[in-house]
């Protein structure tokens, strides 16, 4: 799995990951899926895994260096492989990575182009950031959490995808290309500082552009796209299951209404006090047939509906199949590399690596001086 065999738009490009969990991890991913050649430094035997190695997909397409960042040794290795990348990616508190002696100011000393991004919850300053914190904190003090739910309801927990990932690994991904592309002009690296509260807010920016405009109440479950509205929410069908409806266009709704088997005519939905009868006969209408049968029935209209599928489910979606949306990588189903490219196509470059198990090979192929030695030492460990 050597960079040499990658492919993908950043393939050339040379990224170390400083070992952590979530949304670093899911960010290097992102960078190995594009063609980037990325070496994960994991730590010696012990640490935080919640799941045996192969099965870590977002460890996948790189390889990993065990290296004793308690050793000088370790952390001279580690600065040797700065000085030969692009891109350093770590998830430490503030101040940790400094500690270490693997700082931004240490890396620039040998690499002043490095681009350092830097992965937390809180941020490298203010009040909370040198405090622990989890997904679900953060987007609580954004007011994200608050919107996502149903009215009368608590907020609804939206799984980690929108905090650490969308509200931390994406922008961590976007501001270090940012930071590549202004450092192919100035010579200088800088620090992405990717905040996952910084993120979140960033998600919620046409939630407070309709808040200012009196378009949007301050309340969850009230509002157009938070199942405040009939026609934007999720209706249970005969077999238990789910449909997901959306039409938000009046033409799209008539066709929603017509092969529901209601009257758009009759179910005019300017008048916000027949809502809760209109929600009714949604309802009722969709309890009529299974999940499959309304499927059928709504398949390659307008009417933007949709079923309801489980993780384990929506491989087999047709349209997500012919797409080839998931993809099987030793004998783990997870979804492909996105988004695509037309010229220099993405791909998962390999399966997740045990640590250590390059740690000879990559530590050589990057050119890094006195491999032996290191590994005759114990400040790196090949497994």
């Amino acid at each position: 799995m050597g960079h040499q065999e990658a492919r993908g738009p950043l393939a050339g490009l040379r990224v170390v990951e400083l070992a952590g969990i979530g949304p670093g991890p899911f960010a290097a991913m992102l960078l190995a899926d594009m063609g980037a050649d990325v070496i994960r430094i994991d730590r010696p035997a012990g640490g935080t895994d919640v799941m045996p190695p192969e099965f870590d997909t977002l460890r996948r397409g790189r390889r990993s260096v065990v290296l004793d960042l308690r050793t000088p040794d370790g952390v001279r290795a580690a600065l040797d492989l700065a000085e030969r990348a692009d891109v350093l990616i770590e998830g430490y508190r503030p101040g940790v990575a400094e500690r270490l002696g693997l700082g931004p100011e240490a890396c620039w000393e040998r690499n002043p182009r490095l681009v350092y991004g830097r992965m937390t919850g809180w941020g490298q300053d203010g009040p909370l950031a040198s405090t622990a914190g989890h997904d679900i904190a953060y987007l609580a003090i954004t007011g994200a959490l608050h919107a996502i739910g149903r009215h009368g309801e608590p907020p609804s927990v939206p799984l980690n995808v929108v905090g650490d990932f969308g509200g931390g690994s994406m922008y961590l991904v976007m501001g270090v290309l940012a930071a590549l592309f202004e450092a192919a002009r100035s010579g200088r690296g800088q620090v992405v500082d990717a905040a996952i509260v910084d993120g979140a807010a960033s998600l919620t920016t046409m939630m407070h552009g309709m808040l200012a405009a009196g378009v949007w109440r301050d309340d969850r479950g009230v509002n157009l796209l938070d199942s405040g509205v009939p026609w934007y929410d999720v209706y249970q069908t005969a077999d238990g299951q789910w449909m997901a409806a959306g039409p938000l266009e009046h033409k799209f709704y008539a066709e929603f209404l017509t092969l529901l088997g209601l009257d758009p005519g009759e179910w005019d939905r300017g008048d916000p006090h027949t809502w809760p009868a209109l929600r009714e006969r949604i309802a009722a209408a969709f309890a009529t047939r299974t999940r499959d049968e309304w499927t059928k029935i709504f398949t390659g209209s307008d009417a933007c509906v949709a079923p309801v599928l489980s993780l384990t489910e929506a491989a087999s979606h047709p349209h997500l199949a012919a797409r080839g949306t998931f993809v099987e990588v030793a004998g783990v189903r997870q979804p492909a590399a996105a988004p695509r490219f037309s010229r220099t196509p993405s791909a998962v470059q390999g399966p997740p690596a045990r640590p250590g198990t390059h740690t000879r090979e990559a530590l050589a192929d990057w050119g890094v001086p006195g491999v032996d030695s290191l590994i005759e030492s114990g400040a790196a460990i090949q497994n």
